[in-house]
């Protein structure tokens, strides 16, 4: 009898873990491309095998349980992965889950998330322009948010990352097509006298009309637990694009300010997409303008982008860049990605 119980007991246990497991997800993606790399300012050209051509690696669990009444709660823990090299992260000391490890509970009145998470301008970013999360070939995000390390000293002009760790973030339910997200970041530093991160951002997708824009105001570095930045920085952007069917037209336009410094960096972008053969035409171009002095930068991108599947596609960039009295740089590009 007292075996008969422990196999029961066993069984059920089994079967609870089964059907635990049954809400969790393995998923990631891998992208790799060939190109000769070369950006305004660079002294030499560089012929490379990279990861994330056109989106960055990564790969993790996401899970979530019905607790009854509309109410679930849900987990993210996922990872950037460098796949030329099969590195962790995306650069060297990046966090291990820094694309997102969180908790949330949601329902009928939207969510609420604690945990690391995207930032608010990361995704309004994405969604308005033609090239995504392209941190390699997006004219949008390299201006916004990817720093030059070479003779030019370009500064991304995005104050702090594209995810924040210690937050606590708000989602309203879909409305019609408009969703919106409150987001606050806890400096955890010793005396840091309020010290913070604060932003929101919206979508709006009614039809062939996609509107979205996002705010922020920085103080803290990301990721990991960061550090004062010495100055408050705001930054916002407006996006729109209109879906044609023959040609889905982008704008945008943002700006950023740092109290310690009298200028602005603003930032225009004009691109388009467009379906071309069983894939797409690409194409974005992005000034940005630093205003308390004569500089600015200029970035357009042309490409083709041909889904050889619903997970994987293959495509093929050109970039020229510029920034005033740097050298010029042009880039080529041909890589493959991979949805699992």
């Amino acid at each position: 009898m007292y075996r008969h119980l422990i196999a029961i007991a066993a069984a059920t246990l089994c079967a609870a873990t089964a059907h635990a497991q049954t809400s969790v997800t393995l998923s990631g993606l891998t992208d790799v491309y060939v190109g000769s790399m070369k950006m305004a300012g660079d002294a030499d050209r560089r012929s490379v095998v990279n990861s994330g051509g056109m989106t960055t690696s990564w790969f993790g669990f996401t899970g979530s349980e019905d607790l009854g009444g509309g109410l679930k709660a849900n987990f993210q823990l996922t990872s950037f992965i460098q796949v030329d090299a099969g590195t962790q992260g995306r650069f060297p000391g990046d966090t291990f889950f820094s694309r997102d490890a969180n908790v949330s509970l949601s329902g009928s009145f939207g969510s609420v998330l604690l945990g690391r998470w995207m930032a608010p301008n990361f995704l309004p970013s994405v969604v308005g322009n033609p090239l995504g999360d392209s941190f390699t070939f997006s004219p949008l995000i390299l201006h916004k948010n990817v720093p030059l390390f070479n003779a030019s000293g370009w500064q991304a002009t995005t104050p702090s990352d594209t995810g924040w760790s210690n937050q606590i973030a708000y989602s309203t339910p879909d409305i019609g097509g408009f969703k919106a997200n409150l987001q606050y970041q806890f400096g955890e530093l010793p005396g840091d006298n309020g010290k913070k991160n604060v932003g929101a951002n919206f979508f709006y997708f009614g039809g062939p009309l996609t509107l979205t824009g996002y705010y922020e105001r920085d103080q803290i570095s990301n990721p990991g637990q960061g550090t004062y930045l010495g100055t408050t920085k705001k930054d916002w952007m407006l996006a729109a694009a209109y879906d044609f069917n023959v040609v889905k037209p982008y704008l945008s336009y943002g700006q950023t300010k740092a109290d310690n410094s009298p200028g602005k960096a603003k930032t225009m972008q004009v691109g388009a997409s467009a379906p071309l053969g069983g894939g797409s035409l690409l194409a974005s171009w992005v000034k940005t303008e630093l205003t308390d002095s004569d500089l600015d930068r200029k970035t357009f991108t042309l490409g083709y982008d041909y889904n050889l599947s619903k997970r994987t596609d293959v495509y093929a960039m050109y970039m020229n860049d510029k920034i005033t009295n740097q050298s010029t740089g042009n880039s080529f590009g041909v890589g493959i990605r991979h949805r699992f």
